[in-house]
């Protein structure tokens, strides 16, 4: 978007336009922006407005009901944090003491919107005029948060009053295509991190993809996901990580109107190490932790959590003899489970004839620590019947083998 279309959309007319236009449906795209051309409406108005209905539609996922009163760009909607889990950093800040927060790379300003929310004054900034641009609209009805056009790095810390620093570096080229070398951020993940000198309460977004080898020994390093979705891992520094260095998972579960979590983490005393699996034949029931817990290296931990053991001790499956205890109320589950019906060793020709004998037709394929893949092995077997099964590829024993599976309820 250009500053051009975002003057039309801040008019009075354009205001109006954007906020009147139905629920964005694409199979009516074309015929709303007929109609407004044949309205009269500026026809650069009216592709501004248009993309604004597509975006907001696809923010709600994020952001919810707030999405409706919002502005973004494209790469905004991408980048933002999560309502929920921007919700979770805000109060990291208020529980760690922090008056102010500077949020450097503010994006569309989803993050800096739950800072004001709680009550925190918030200085945020983007390099980007557009984008500066639509978080000050977005922020219109925080008068705690104050948002520029600069560059975070570039700030006085001090002199701004700042006690508390985040940031969500840019992860993506101008292109849309993902970066997931840490130097290559914008701005590089170094210079971010090196301002816990001179605020200690500092607070970073990385990708989930981020690799343990070099992350910072000070910091705690969390992973989170939503619903099954790992949708960021965040650094805290100093008073934002009150347990102390190490890695964690947060899983959280949004079913049912209520917001359920769980947290694992490294010992912060150990060396990351603490915990070593046992490895067993496979039981009666098998396990699939969390994908938070699987990228903070926690699968041991969710397999003592558990009460079983691991099928290999390079792959995240957990087996049990047992169910596992279900999650108490209000905590989210940190695996999924499933009950074992069959096991074999992995045989194209004997996998075939036990779906056919079975009438089964509809298969789920899951697979960890197997070069095969789901979709070759899927047209190999050409299932034909009314029955469903789901099967679990991996190694057990060291040799590959199948599981056959039924979803626990």
């Amino acid at each position: 978007m250009d500053p051009s279309s975002v003057s039309k959309l801040l008019s009075p007319d354009g205001w109006a336009l954007v906020n009147s236009l139905p629920p964005y449906d694409e199979t009516q795209a074309m015929a709303l922006a007929t109609r407004l051309r044949a309205d009269g409406v500026d026809a650069d108005l009216a592709a501004a407005a248009l993309t604004q209905s597509r975006l907001r539609a696809k923010a709600r996922a994020k952001l919810g009901d707030f999405a409706d009163g919002m502005l973004f760009t494209p790469d905004g909607v991408e980048q933002a944090t999560r309502l929920v889990v921007a919700a979770l950093h805000a109060r990291r800040y208020l529980a760690a003491g922090v008056t102010k927060v500077a949020d450097l790379t503010s994006g569309i300003g989803a993050d800096a919107l739950a800072f004001a929310g709680v009550g925190l004054r918030v200085l945020a900034t983007d390099v980007d005029e557009v984008t500066a641009a639509l978080a000050t609209v977005n922020l219109r009805h925080f008068p705690e948060a104050e948002v520029r056009h600069a560059d975070g790095l570039a700030l006085d810390l001090a002199a701004e009053g700042v006690d508390g620093v985040y940031a969500d570096p840019a992860r993506r080229t101008r292109g849309g295509r993902r970066v997931f070398d840490p130097a290559a951020y914008a701005p590089p993940l170094d210079a971010v991190w090196d301002l816990r000198a001179q605020v200690p309460a500092l607070g970073i977004k990385v990708g989930p993809g981020i690799p343990h080898q070099g992350l910072p020994d000070d910091a705690e390093t969390q992973w989170v996901s939503v619903d099954g979705d790992v949708v960021e891992a965040g650094l805290w520094f100093g008073p934002l990580a009150p347990e102390g260095p190490g890695r964690s998972a947060l899983v959280l579960s949004t079913t049912g109107g209520t917001t359920a979590s769980r947290t694992l983490r490294t010992d912060p005393h150990g060396d990351g190490g603490d915990l070593v699996p046992d490895v067993g034949a496979v039981g009666a029931y098998l396990y699939e932790p969390d994908g938070a817990v699987i990228r903070a290296g926690l699968v041991a931990h969710a397999a003592a959590e558990l009460g079983g053991r691991l099928l290999d001790r390079t792959i995240a499956y957990v087996t049990t003899d047992q169910p596992a205890p279900p999650a108490a109320e209000g905590t989210a589950p940190l695996a999924t489970g499933y009950r074992v019906v069959d096991v074999m060793p992995f045989n194209l020709k004997r996998l075939k004839a036990y779906l056919r004998e079975r009438g089964v037709g509809r298969l789920t394929i899951k697979k960890r620590g197997t070069a095969v893949t789901p979709e070759q092995l899927r047209a190999q077997l050409s299932p034909k019947g009314d029955a469903e099964a789901t099967l679990v590829l991996t190694r057990v024993g060291g040799a590959q083998h199948v599981l056959v599976v039924e979803p626990l309820r």
